[in-house]
């Protein structure tokens, strides 16, 4: 493993930060000292969703927990227990280190790496683990920047430049991971307060939670919660819109998938991806923007159908002018109902052309589907491949994988104003080695690659991306196995835009 730098942040947090625990989880042996011991907590992280389904998924590989971690059900979480360290009431930073391993290894694609010592802390408002592969361990790899909260649960964390080394695939830098908790497992006992010495009152105050939480100065921010504005009651305000009627226009943001855009157009397939007819695709390998809805809605039956313009194709595995994977995606529709919805596309397939194919179930974070400014939004809808679309993708993805994250803003008038920035999205740093760029309708309208590199180019610790096609499987690829010239390619679809009504 190449040696990687080990980065150190100034502790930008520590004016900021306050952290208040209960007397039972202090054990202050001296009434002056800066640092009081913590015990028995818990860190639990995901590292990113799509990482996760990549290497139980495409990779065929395995997480293995050990020493105390733990992953939870369906390929979930990891958390870390056992976790001890400080606060420093001079700075308020929290310091913990874990106890327990994690081993991610994939045969197929070539990797076997394992994080252990996982630390966290509050004031350099960073993750770190050490990272051994290959016989070789760098000690307190920084894997991500963590936006702390006062309750120091469900924070949000951003990958690192390190963690895309890490992890095999320079996408991930800057890439938006899971969210961080970070907790005291069992509420500690109540127990005699530190010595009757005054300067004792610079510990924290026992009255308060168990866990810390950082407070502070009027900059800290509240809980997650407190700062979201997507709930139904911060964007479902009264206006004139009639409650059902025709869809005017809207945007489709959607990744179909971030390790694939990776894999087309970093990994082993070195190919391009092109977003045309309307669609358009974010710099660095980001998302696509499907444009020009058409459809209905009824906000009263909390019901929507909305079609969108554009493709967006994924070529790659080319020899002599061949294609092992040529896969297209267009006339996306969106069919909601409550909560739940399906995502539906045409593809055409060696010839053979099927139409609205159910590619995902779709679970918004509400069932109220109420305008505001006559625009109807939804933000980070769940996307799960059905069967349908597991098929589509020639076996490359099983059913139940979870997609990227579904964008939706639907204008109910002409003159609405639809909201910017939809389709850049997770991944949105992106991987490629070419740029979108934008065009006429009907034009190809972004191209991400051309010669594309592998994910063994990044250095250090080889991880999310296999460095040649070479090692997947081949049974996948069906009745496209005569030309089929790289083992990898999941499908060979053929490209075909669905004419707009």
């Amino acid at each position: 493993m190449a040696a990687i730098s080990r980065r150190r942040r100034p502790l930008a947090l520590a004016a900021a930060v306050a952290v208040a625990l209960g007397a039972g989880a202090l054990a202050v042996t001296s009434a002056s000292a800066a640092e009081a011991p913590l015990k028995d907590y818990e860190l639990t992280w995901g590292i990113k969703q799509s990482y996760r389904s990549y290497v139980t998924g495409m990779a065929a590989g395995s997480f293995t927990p050990a020493g105390g971690a733990t992953q939870a059900a369906d390929n979930g979480a990891f958390t870390f227990a056992g976790g001890t360290g400080t606060y420093d009431s001079d700075t308020h930073a929290v310091r913990l280190g874990f106890a327990g391993s994690l081993k991610i290894a994939s045969k197929l694609h070539g990797f076997d790496l394992t994080l252990s010592d996982v630390r966290f802390d509050s004031g350099a408002a960073e993750i770190t683990a050490d990272v051994t592969s290959g016989g070789t361990t760098q000690d307190d790899v920084p894997l991500a920047d963590v936006t702390v909260t006062r309750t120091m649960t469900g924070m949000e964390t951003r990958l690192t430049k390190e963690a895309a080394t890490v992890l095999g695939s320079a996408s991930y830098e800057g890439a938006a991971g899971d969210p961080l908790t970070v907790v005291q497992k069992t509420p500690p006992t109540q127990s005699p307060s530190p010595t009757g010495s005054p300067s004792s009152s610079t510990s924290p105050s026992p009255t308060t939670s168990t866990s810390p939480k950082p407070t502070g100065s009027a900059s800290s921010t509240a809980s997650p919660s407190a700062s979201h504005t997507t709930s139904p009651s911060a964007s479902a305000s009264e206006t004139g819109a009639a409650t059902q009627g025709d869809i005017a226009d809207g945007t489709l943001g959607w990744g179909v998938k971030q390790s694939f855009r990776t894999y087309v157009v970093d990994g082993p397939a070195k190919g391009r991806i092109t977003a045309s007819g309307g669609a358009t695709q974010a710099s660095g390998n980001g998302d696509f923007t499907f444009t020009e809805a058409t459809g209905t809605y009824d906000t009263d039956a909390d019901t929507l159908k909305a079609a969108f313009k554009g493709a967006v194709n994924f070529k790659g595995h080319e020899a002599n002018g061949s294609y092992g994977l040529d896969l297209t995606f267009s006339g996306l529709t969106v069919e909601l109902d409550g909560a739940t919805g399906e995502l539906t596309a045409d593809v055409e397939s060696l010839g053979k052309t099927s139409d609205d194919v159910v590619l995902a179930h779709l679970a918004a974070g509400t069932s109220d589907l109420k305008a505001e400014d006559d625009v109807i939004s939804l933000d980070d809808v769940t996307a799960e491949l059905t069967k349908a679309g597991a098929q589509a993708f020639g076996g490359f993805y099983t059913e139940g994988t979870v997609l990227d994250p579904v964008d939706l803003s639907v204008a109910l008038s002409d003159d609405a104003q639809l909201p910017d920035g939809h389709g850049n999205g997770d991944g949105g740093s992106g991987s490629g080695s070419g740029t979108g760029s934008s065009g006429d309708s009907g034009t190809t309208s972004g191209t991400t690659g051309g010669g594309g590199t592998t994910g063994s180019t990044t250095g250090g610790v080889t991880g999310a991306l296999a460095s040649t096609g070479s090692d997947v499987p081949t049974g996948a690829l069906g009745a496209a196995a005569a030309v089929t010239v790289a083992a990898g390619a999941g499908v060979v679809i053929a490209v075909r835009r669905r004419r707009q009504a």
